[in-house]
């Protein structure tokens, strides 16, 4: 396959470096410096420098000395890389969570893919990568700075504009117009306002995932997908990364890990006149306040009052549980 009919960023990943390649040095304490290669350009450090000439037109996975006769490990960097390393406007989506986004909404090549706080573009990156060049991903962000960087990120890291990317600036639920979408990712303060509008968006199937940093809005985000109707029961989690070191036979855990960074919410979009099963689940005491009196009745199922839940008439409506429900 020739260098031009590659997808989308591909030739950039693959054969000798060229100039215009981005080049992650490590040095022997395990430092990173990524640099861009131009021809005649020179690399310098306090233990010495050299010339990006050495570089050009050599195999990935090259050393390199300096002048101070240094060595340097020369590699392509990795998205992940790429990422934490890139400039910013707000923070990015940690490489760890944009990896369970991409796998748990079961991003697709060729999906319709929309997004809703763009950030410096580190998700986008990832999304795009898994859609690919026949797929959309449409992305809203409501701040003109934080979409030039994005903007900016995103093309320096793919070489260029990428085909299957429509940047909108301004809020999801007053510009969205794609319809047919097969996934939304929400990373935003408040992603239960847009739950209209991503309902009308999705197909019946497609998947709703939010990217939430506080208790606080993953609460407020699941009552609000079960209140609206059109959605499955929502699940949420958290992931966390915790490396070792290895050395010898000193083999334990470090001392830092990659604990908090947000909680993901997923939820699935019903097919239009179905109503949600009733949930079977046993609440534990208070869960839902004061207003919530679980009744018991004759043939061992509760009944839970809903002051505060009404329906659209403004009747208090009742959930059923199973007597054998989740532990409370």
């Amino acid at each position: 396959m020739s260098r031009m009919t590659q997808p989308t960023g591909a030739a950039r990943r693959r054969g000798p470096f060229q100039v215009g390649d981005q080049v992650q040095l490590t040095d022997p304490k395990g430092r990173h410096h990524t640099i861009t290669l131009e021809a005649g350009k020179m690399f310098h450090t306090h233990k010495g420098a050299f010339s990006h000439d050495e570089l050009i037109g050599a195999p990935e996975g090259s050393v390199v000395r300096t002048t101070g006769n240094t060595q340097y490990l020369a590699l392509r960097p990795l998205l992940p890389d790429y990422v934490l390393s890139m400039p910013r406007g707000a923070a990015v989506v940690y490489p760890k969570d944009a990896g369970q986004i991409v796998t748990m909404a079961d991003i697709f090549p060729g999906a319709r893919v929309v997004e809703a706080g763009v950030g410096s573009g580190a998700l986008s990156m990832s999304l795009l990568r898994a859609v690919g060049d026949s797929g959309l991903l449409s992305s809203y962000e409501r701040r003109e700075d934080f979409a030039e960087i994005a903007r900016n990120n995103v093309e320096r890291y793919f070489g260029g504009p990428h085909p299957a990317w429509k940047l909108t600036l301004g809020d999801l639920q007053d510009n969205l117009v794609e319809t047919d979408v097969d996934r939304v990712v929400l990373d935003m303060l408040a992603p239960w306002e847009c739950l209209d509008a991503v309902a009308k968006a999705l197909v019946p199937g497609g998947v709703l995932i939010c990217y939430v940093a506080t208790t606080t809005q993953m609460s407020k985000t699941v009552e609000a997908l079960r209140d609206h109707g059109s959605y499955t029961e929502p699940q949420a989690w958290e992931s966390m990364v915790r490396n070792w070191h290895l050395e010898g036979l000193a083999v334990r855990p470090d001392h830092r890990m990659i604990g908090h960074t947000g909680f993901l919410l997923t939820s699935r979009r019903l097919a239009d006149g179905v109503e949600p099963p009733l949930r079977r689940r046993r609440p534990s005491k208070g869960a839902y306040g004061e207003s919530i009196v679980p009744e018991k009745t004759k043939g061992g199922r509760f009944l839970r009052l809903a002051e505060s839940r009404s329906d659209a008439s403004g009747e208090d409506y009742v959930e059923d549980f199973d007597r054998e429900g989740d532990e409370g």
